[in-house]
């Protein structure tokens, strides 16, 4: 499994593009990998004949494990990257099929106990067994762990979190039923006739990462208003000029990263995440932009370093994070390391939003519409009526980090940065 991005420790299989026996070409795509939400085709990296394909579609496979076995013709052959690949190779553990162990379904009982079996009828691969037995994990201390992987897989970074936290349902014990707790009914609801269509991958993962952020943030959400009359007019005025000058489109997006990035160095605190009890600000200012791909699905793409940047290079991170959108051509590192993210509802139209987190974030900044309306400004001669750009915007964020006032100080410096915006700016 070839490295995929610096931070990517593993990916899923989705398909293989050869089966045993086929011959393949060096470069030849020979399968389609997932990590997170981004898709890869790995090309071979030797010409010869596919003998053995050691796993099968959705495993999940860590980066620089051994995946399939080509026998290349000719004794020896040098990939591109300089891997020498010998016609005759020794099997090593690596190259041993996988193996899987499930765990049998635990037995109803009368009383509610103390943890929830969330892998009650789940495979373990290799890996988590290994790591299991280093720990001295039982199977049915496994089954008690939350996954996260794909259809309910246990992955490797929820049993690290789940020893980290000090193995919480080791010595779980069974507790009787407590009458004044709420339980959630369970309640059968008439879903309706019509077309059945299947969430795809990354629609479900959209639903989980969804789901987990409202049930792990307290969502509170602040308004504000801003007159963007100015950045509007000065936009439409230099937007050519601009294009011509460095190559690049300015849309409104680099405009308001870069406000919302002074913002943020005014408030650091937004700039955070949550570990258990403590809270990690972040040094790098990181921001993410979510953004709809051709399938419909919702994707955060990254701009790195964002306070570091002139609008030049802001403007030219943002269009080539869009294009690489629309062609599905976004990588791992892409959409990796987001410490605060921006949704521009305006875009489908939208007055305003109230976004939900992007987990492991505090805050997320929904940007509405701008709409002209007749708004009643202070002049030289009083109170007059003029038209005027305005935008909402809305501020979901996590209020057991993030009270009020940091919360509505933020959102409403953003709104001044955006109507102090200097007209007479040169590109």
């Amino acid at each position: 499994m070839p490295k995929l991005g610096e931070s990517i420790t593993e990916a899923a299989i989705i398909t293989w593009f050869k089966n045993v026996g086929d011959t393949i070409e060096e470069d030849e795509m020979l399968l389609e990998v997932a990590t997170d939400k981004v898709d890869s085709e790995v090309p071979s990296t030797v010409s010869g004949v596919i003998e053995e394909i050691l796993y099968k579609s959705n495993d999940v496979i860590k980066i620089g494990e051994t995946i399939a076995i080509i026998k290349v013709s000719g004794g020896v052959s040098k990939s591109k990257k300089g891997a020498v690949i010998q016609n005759e190779v020794k099997e090593s553990p690596q190259m041993k099929k996988k193996v899987s162990k499930s765990i049998p379904k635990q037995q109803p009982t009368s009383i509610l106990t103390s943890f929830s079996v969330s892998n009650s009828n789940a495979f373990f691969s290799p890996l988590i067994i290994s790591i299991a037995k280093e720990y001295h994990i039982s199977f049915e201390e496994l089954a008690r762990i939350p996954a996260t992987g794909k259809e309910g897989r246990l992955r490797k970074s929820d049993v690290f979190n789940y020893i980290e936290d000090g193995r919480p349902y080791k010595f779980a014990q069974p507790v009787t039923q407590d009458p004044t707790a709420y339980r959630i009914p369970q309640l059968t609801f008439d879903k309706g006739k019509g077309k059945v269509v299947e969430m795809d991958r990354m629609r479900q993962m959209i639903a989980d990462r969804m789901v987990y952020s409202k049930h792990t943030s307290p969502h509170v959400t602040a308004y504000v208003e801003a007159d963007l009359t100015n950045m509007v007019n000065w936009r439409n005025t230099n937007k050519a000029a601009f294009e011509k000058k460095y190559g690049e489109r300015l849309t409104f997006t680099p405009l308001f990263v870069e406000a919302v990035t002074k913002a943020v160095k005014d408030f650091p605190n937004i700039n955070a995440s949550v570990d258990g009890k403590n809270i990690i600000v972040k040094e790098d200012i990181n921001i993410g932009m979510a953004t709809a791909l051709p399938s419909g699905n919702l994707i955060v793409p990254v701009v790195k370093n964002a306070d570091t940047k002139n609008l030049k290079v802001l403007a030219s991170n943002v269009n080539e994070l869009a294009n690489k959108a629309r062609e599905n051509k976004l990588t791992g590192d892409d959409i990796k390391g987001s410490t605060f993210t921006i949704s521009n509802v305006g875009t489908f139209g939208s007055v305003m939003g109230t976004p939900i987190i992007n987990q492991p974030e505090v805050a997320i900044l929904a940007l509405g519409i701008i709409k002209k309306r007749p708004e009643v400004i202070e002049t030289e001669k009083g109170d007059e009526i003029a038209i005027r750009s305005m935008m909402y915007l809305s501020l979901s964020f996590d209020h057991r980090v993030v009270d009020g006032f940091l919360g509505g100080s933020f959102v409403r410096r953003v709104a001044d940065y955006f109507e102090q915006f200097d007209i007479n700016r040169k590109i």
